[in-house]
């Protein structure tokens, strides 16, 4: 069968094209933004992409076209597609259909962490030698691509929010049906579909009346969003996480950072995580991680011995170079929260040294400043901020300089190259925070630096 995907290179189609593929399917795919890392998996994968959304790109007549999230009416290829009376249907209920059916799903949601704790359960997984199918939204380091079918009858997958197509406005993972439910955490995002955060609530509480009574889901104790959906109706055993506290999974942070803490079993300590991972974000994400693994039958000690050799995802403060006294990090940062819970570990981790944030304000709740009255506190823990505002932009940056001093506006790369230039010369930390491509100042500031 010959499929094509609309939207490939978002990571959830990114990640679909290589499981269609290793299914034996051809595919093929069209994107308006093809850039690394998913445009270099797509391609080792002898999988066709096609730059920009054209009527053409459907000469060959494909047997199914799967249509991403991103795309509406009024796209060429989408209004092709119709007038060609092309079958399509969405991801979520492509891989619902033809990929899960029969598999033990672990799904991991949340607004926060879903990609490093798919990867991180993902890995404890492998580790044990269960050789799960995966469906990550990113590339775990330990595995190096992004999607996997095995035999196992484990799948573990990351189970996004978001709606499913412009002809299917449901949450992409009230389609998945997991057995193990890992619920991170839960705020306001996605403001381009949900008027509130009630909105959200509810369809969280439609993934939890997916689940079934036998299964198991996994949240931390203390977020009183999870706590809402879990009052409105559950009928699926609970295990609650928690940090220095009482729940019957805690954290007891040996280093203040988050790079050392013991995990205990009702008040009995199961093993010690010490990794190079930072933020009290990273602990909640491999306690669920290491619950839902015990519901898949891998002791705690063995799934504690996974995570101290996890090498976390790119872009999730990876480390891309080190340049004279500066050491840059690319993050996937798309929320105020993440930001924030990002920088306060990186803070604990290097002390007083000089951290620089500089920020493309992307995601589409960032890009509608809905996040307005929060995002200037969020880089609190940053010597200075460098947000870009690009002329597309629908809000004015500037008033976030009126709530904190450490912040700085740019509408020009070239601009932001030469101040960072100029900071470099105090070196530090340089934390590159976007969910894009952002216009290329990875590249371009490595080279500028390495002058």
């Amino acid at each position: 069968m010959h499929i094509h995907i609309l939207g490939i290179c978002g990571t959830f189609m990114g990640g679909l094209a290589v499981l269609a593929r290793q299914q034996g399917h051809e595919v093929s795919g069209s994107d308006q933004n093809v850039y690394p890392p998913m445009s270099d998996q797509l391609e080792q994968q002898g999988i066709t992409l096609m730059e920009g959304y054209r009527a053409e790109n459907l000469a060959r007549t494909p047997d199914l076209v799967i249509i991403g999230n991103a795309l509406s009416r009024g796209n060429p290829e989408v209004e092709a597609v119709l007038n060609q009376g092309l079958p399509y249907t969405s991801g979520a209920q492509w891989l619902a259909d033809h990929v899960l059916q029969g598999k033990w799903v672990l799904g991991v949601a949340g607004t926060h962490g879903k990609t490093t704790t798919t990867s991180m359960l993902t890995w404890i997984l492998e580790h044990q030698g269960l050789q799960p199918s995966f469906l990550i939204g990113g590339v775990p380091l330990n595995f190096g691509i992004s999607a996997r079918l095995s035999d196992s009858e484990f799948f573990v997958l990351e189970a996004d929010e978001y709606d499913s197509a412009f002809f299917d406005k449901r949450s992409k993972f009230v389609h998945y049906r997991p057995r193990t439910a890992i619920l991170n955490n839960l705020e306001f995002d996605h403001a381009d579909i949900f008027p509130d955060l009630d909105a959200i609530k509810k369809q969280f509480h439609h993934l939890v009346r997916t689940i079934p009574s036998e299964g198991l889901i996994i949240s931390p104790a203390a977020d009183a969003n999870i706590n809402d959906v879990l009052t409105i109706g559950c009928w699926t055993p609970t295990m609650h996480t928690s940090i220095n506290g009482n729940a019957t999974w805690n954290a007891v942070l040996q280093q203040a950072d988050g790079s050392r803490f013991s995990v205990t079993v009702d008040n009995v300590e199961q093993g010690v995580i010490d990794w190079t991972l930072t933020g009290e974000h990273n602990v909640y994400n491999a306690l669920s991680a290491i619950v839902a693994a015990q519901h898949v039958g891998v002791l705690p000690s063995a799934a504690i011995a996974a995570l101290n050799q996890f090498k976390n995802v790119k872009r999730r403060m990876e480390v891309i170079a080190k340049i004279n006294a500066v050491t840059l990090y690319d993050d996937f940062a798309h929320h105020p929260t993440a930001i924030q819970t990002t920088l306060d570990g990186l803070r604990k981790q290097v002390g007083k040294e000089r951290i620089v944030a500089i920020v493309e304000p992307r995601s589409n709740t960032m890009r509608l400043g809905t996040h307005v009255d929060t995002l200037a506190q969020s880089f609190s823990n940053a010597d200075l901020a460098i947000i870009y505002q690009p002329s597309n932009l629908t809000w004015d940056l500037s008033q976030l300089c009126q709530q904190a001093a450490n912040i700085e506006i740019y509408s020009s790369l070239d601009d932001i190259i030469a101040r960072l230039q100029q900071e470099a010369e105090a070196g530090g930390h340089f934390v590159m925070m976007s969910n894009g491509s952002f216009g290329g100042l990875y590249q371009r500031l490595q080279a500028a630096l390495a002058e």
